[in-house]
């Protein structure tokens, strides 16, 4: 098969190159997944388990990217709750071959059914998205309704999602971003809006939940912000200061299928938007690592059709 992999870790991006692989087998429990559409994350060639296994080994050449949505062709022994031919989306192991190939091999456990209502490339960019902001908010930051919460970066992939689950949750929400992200933010449900680049941060006022997704600076001025008692939540960098009565969380997302099932629930009756960008070939996954210009939403790597 043909898949984008890294071999040279001092390479950085130059190293990605399309080869030729064995097809993935499935282990024990695994599904084979005919990938229809995947999606990554540009600082993936940065995480460690891009690198090595569980075990410190060197498994290179590596393929890149993590999230899925395909086709299953094929069962390991012992896997049950799915089926060949289903469709399914999901989020694959850190330290295993990920999704920038024709075929990933996926613990099942880790894959949802996907309707057959939803588009693949939507598919696509709604794990990592869309479970990091439900874990954020919900699972690490504890938000309920009537409460505030203050998302940074929400235009953003992440904190898009979040600001909508939060309004749905009944939360009153803040979103930060650019100027030019104003109008968009507060189209996504945001009942107000920052300019990180020309207003104070302490202009969102405070809040029972801080969601950070940016870190450095905006991430240790927003400990201040944080309301007796909240919680300040970060997916940027373990945080070196905390709120003066309230807790601060660092966090990598987790695959959940029972999540993934209820999060496609709202995308595919319209009441939950996942921002796609751009959509390119597996030919240009390389070129997507560096991308030439901006681009609001996702981008995400179109390998088979329908």
């Amino acid at each position: 098969m043909r898949a984008l992999t890294v071999s040279d870790r001092d390479a950085g991006t130059d190293g990605l190159a399309l080869t030729d692989l064995p097809h993935p087998h499935a282990a024990e429990n695994d599904v084979v997944v005919r990938v229809h559409a995947a999606g990554f994350t540009r600082g993936e060639l940065a995480w460690p388990a891009t690198w090595t296994d569980r075990a410190g080994r060197d498994r290179t050449p590596s393929v890149p990217g993590h999230e899925v949505s395909g086709v299953v062709t094929g069962l390991g022994y012992g896997t049950t709750g799915l089926t060949v031919g289903q469709r399914v989306f999901g989020l694959t192991d850190w330290a295993r071959d990920g999704t920038l190939g024709e075929y990933v091999a996926v613990e099942a456990r880790n894959l949802a059914p996907l309707p057959a209502d939803v588009d693949h490339t939507v598919a696509a960019a709604l794990p990592v998205s869309g479970l990091t902001a439900w874990q954020g908010l919900f699972d690490h930051g504890g938000l309920t309704v009537g409460r505030t919460v203050l998302v940074h970066g929400a235009a953003g992939a992440v904190g898009s999602i979040a600001v909508q689950l939060a309004r749905t949750a009944g939360a009153r929400v803040i979103g930060t971003g650019r100027a030019a992200d104003r109008d968009t933010v507060l189209a996504l449900g945001a009942h107000a809006f920052v300019d990180l680049q020309a207003d104070p941060l302490d202009a969102a006022g405070q809040a029972d939940v801080v969601f950070d997704v940016i870190g450095g600076q905006v991430l240790e001025q927003s400990a201040a912000l944080v309301r007796p008692g909240g919680t300040l939540v970060t997916i940027a960098e373990p945080p070196t200061v905390r709120p003066s009565d309230g807790r601060a969380v660092f966090f990598v997302v987790e695959p959940d299928r029972a999540r993934l099932a209820d999060l496609v629930q709202p995308v595919r009756e319209g009441r939950l938007e996942v921002r796609v960008g751009a959509v390119r070939p597996l030919a240009e996954a390389a070129a997507a690592f560096t991308p030439d210009r901006r681009v609001p939403g996702r981008t995400i790597i179109r390998v088979a059709q329908d």
